[in-house]
């Protein structure tokens, strides 16, 4: 998919969208080393949720951190290169952009049988593995919105957003300004997220915008073709 594309299904506007496809070609020469201890790969520290399990506490781990091997199946050589791979990417874009906080989500149903959002790889603080796709959810998470709709969500002032109405699921209060957006397959389905924050307002200028639009290029290849090499040309 190019990014001419992906702007257009994601409701955003980009100037010069060819730097997100070189980023998203870029990033095709990326291959994550996969650890010795794989145990690092699929499991992950996270805040201990609030009564109804709506909120994070922030501050406040959970006891036993979340663990990706049921909703994923299970270990596998595919699945270790592709958590790999989309780690290296998160660090990589996080050097590049200066970005506080990073994170891939795909869209999986849970053993639950619940339909959600879970974090595969991210920078930054600990934060909810998981985010309800439901309408519900939808009310207080950009994620679970930008999830349902498949729309791009451009945040460049969480306090004036919050001044005018805006819904905003907190968990970490120093950041300033959000970008969610979508990652979609070759059927223009949406098949998980992009979230980045800030803990500056108006943070997203049109180098980090490209940058970040790259990746998500990018890991919807990779989600989409977990066990192979990428192409954005398709």
């Amino acid at each position: 998919m190019r990014a001419s594309h992906y702007l257009a299904l994601a409701g955003l506007e980009l100037d010069q969208p060819e730097r997100a496809d070189q980023q998203a070609e870029a990033l095709n020469a990326l291959r994550g080393e996969v650890p010795a201890e794989r145990d690092a790969l699929y499991r992950f520290q996270v805040p201990e949720l609030g009564e109804g399990g709506a909120c994070s506490l922030f501050g406040q781990l959970a006891e036993e951190p979340y663990d990706l091997r049921p909703i994923l199946g299970g270990e596998s050589a595919a699945n270790d290169q592709l958590l790999a791979d989309l780690n290296a990417a998160a660090e990589q874009l996080t050097g590049q952009t200066g970005v506080d906080w990073l994170g891939l989500y795909a869209r999986r149903t849970n053993p639950q049988g619940e339909e959600v959002l879970v974090k595969l790889a991210y920078r930054g603080a600990p934060s909810r593995a998981e985010f309800p796709l439901n309408p519900e959810f939808a009310t207080i998470s950009n994620n679970s919105t930008v999830g349902l709709s498949g729309k791009g969500r451009l945040i460049q002032s969480v306090a004036d957003y919050l001044a005018q109405g805006g819904e905003y699921y907190t968990c970490d209060p120093k950041v300033q300004a959000e970008l969610c957006i979508p990652l979609f397959d070759k059927q223009d389905r949406v098949i998980g997220i992009l979230d980045a924050e800030a803990f500056t307002a108006n943070f997203f200028d049109p180098s980090r915008l490209a940058a970040l639009v790259g990746l998500a290029l990018w890991t919807q290849q990779r989600l989409s073709n977990p066990s192979t090499s990428t192409d954005t040309a398709d």
